[in-house]
């Protein structure tokens, strides 16, 4: 088999479909929550700790000179990256623990043994005589 013909197995797999999907979806849900924190939670908390934005603090370690920009560390947006991953953390957290209660509903469901073929009925009853005998 080709390598081209093994890739088109492989991607038009139901599994690397759904990982896609999966992925431009969680992409799409990350910005949401970076425009969410940014947007929506940060200027609150900046607004109780006196008027702060938060994406605008950081320390400067030297200063710009001539055309060379200042060096700067940024930890306003570092704690807005915090915040952004630990409510995307959350929400991964809370869906995971509902598909693995649905999974668990289907798995604690009762299966009905299988019936005994034929044959299994056929050498049951012929082990039952000769224990009889």
């Amino acid at each position: 088999m080709s390598m081209l013909q093994e890739f088109k197995a492989f991607a038009v797999k139901g599994n690397v479909v759904d990982m896609a999907v999966g992925i431009i979806v969680g992409v799409a849900f990350g910005k949401i929550v970076s425009s969410f924190v940014a947007d929506v939670v940060m200027p609150p908390i900046g607004v109780a700790l006196g008027g702060v934005n938060f994406s605008d603090l950081g320390y400067v370690i030297q200063e710009a000179m001539g055309e060379a920009p200042a060096v700067v560390i940024a930890y306003g947006k570092f704690i807005q990256t915090v915040v952004d991953f630990t409510i995307i953390a959350f929400a991964v957290f809370v869906a995971v623990k509902v598909i693995s209660s649905m999974n668990k509903k289907e798995e604690e469901a009762p299966a009905e043994p299988p019936k005994p073929s034929n044959e299994e009925v056929l050498l049951t009853e012929i082990r039952d005589l000769l224990k009889d005998r």
